[in-house]
């Protein structure tokens, strides 16, 4: 009797989330006037695009590994083709409703703020050589853990949590020249690590009560900090802490689509899904 009672206990918190997401989803969607995005030619669809953003959401949100998975836990009105397509059609709205997110963001935010980058893998590094589909924006890299082969996520936030800026590059990219770029229109405190130290940027980045940039020093750099500077730079573990949600909660991570907007649907949907959930 206990495993059809857990299943009926999943499946209500399952509806009550989706539920959740609709409400938000629906409420962005008319403030923002996205009607106005949605093609007016062709077929009328089945289903809505509010409800495909939220399925795409839905998908990240409870981890559901793939497409193949949602429609057989949905069950939704219209074909497994014309699901995975129409949720690859959403990445403009879910686009615009991140662009605008992030900018209500930077409107508010603290004058601590952080950046950093993570890695992205497309695939596994041993099936790198014969991988096709994100071969165009690919490259090698590697981090404390290793090589991998893909993408990197690099992202600004602030004491509070609030995610002020989001891009995605290639692997292979300057962490130093994309930090500059997300963070020009940006004033305050920012706390960065190692990987960023440069007297060049350093002295390009700041700005007379502006902009002041710290710095995580390496284990084998002979610097002294403040007590200011050491708690600064333990509030750096807040950036982390998305990373990793992201990546183990909101399915960020995958190698399974099989176009580059099967990926990119991915990512966007579960930076958004993260950010409203």
């Amino acid at each position: 009797m206990a495993r059809p009672q857990g299943r009926a206990i999943m499946i209500k918190t399952s509806i009550t989330v989706y539920h959740k997401l609709q409400n938000k989803v629906t409420e962005i969607y008319q403030k923002l006037n996205l009607k106005q995005y949605e093609k007016t030619k062709g077929r009328k669809l089945k289903i809505s695009i509010i409800d495909f953003i939220t399925l795409a959401l839905f998908k990240q949100k409870q981890n559901i590994v793939t497409k193949k998975s949602l429609f057989e836990m949905i069950g939704p009105n219209c074909s497994y083709k014309t699901l995975v397509t129409a949720l690859n059609a959403t990445i403009k709205s879910t686009l615009i409703i991140l662009t605008v997110l992030l900018k209500l963001n930077q409107e508010v935010c603290h004058s601590i703020k952080h950046h950093d980058a993570t890695d992205i893998p497309v695939c596994h590094l041993r099936k790198s050589k014969s991988h096709k589909t994100m071969e165009s924006l690919s490259s090698y890299s590697k981090t404390g853990k290793g090589w991998f082969y893909g993408l990197k996520l690099h992202l600004t936030n602030d004491l509070r949590g609030r995610i002020l800026g989001i891009k995605f590059t290639s692997a292979n990219s300057n962490d130093r020249e994309i930090m500059k770029e997300m963070t020009r229109k940006l004033k305050g405190i920012f706390v960065v690590d190692a990987g960023y130290i440069s007297k060049e940027l350093e002295k390009e980045f700041s700005l007379d009560n502006e902009r002041w940039l710290i710095t995580v020093p390496r284990a084998n750099m002979k610097k002294i900090a403040t007590l200011l500077e050491i708690a600064l730079q333990r509030s750096r573990m807040r950036i982390e802490l998305h990373f990793r949600n992201l990546k183990l909660f909101f399915n960020l991570i995958t190698g399974l689509p099989r176009s580059i907007d099967g990926y990119l649907q991915n990512y966007l949907s579960s930076l958004l899904a993260y950010m409203i959930a």
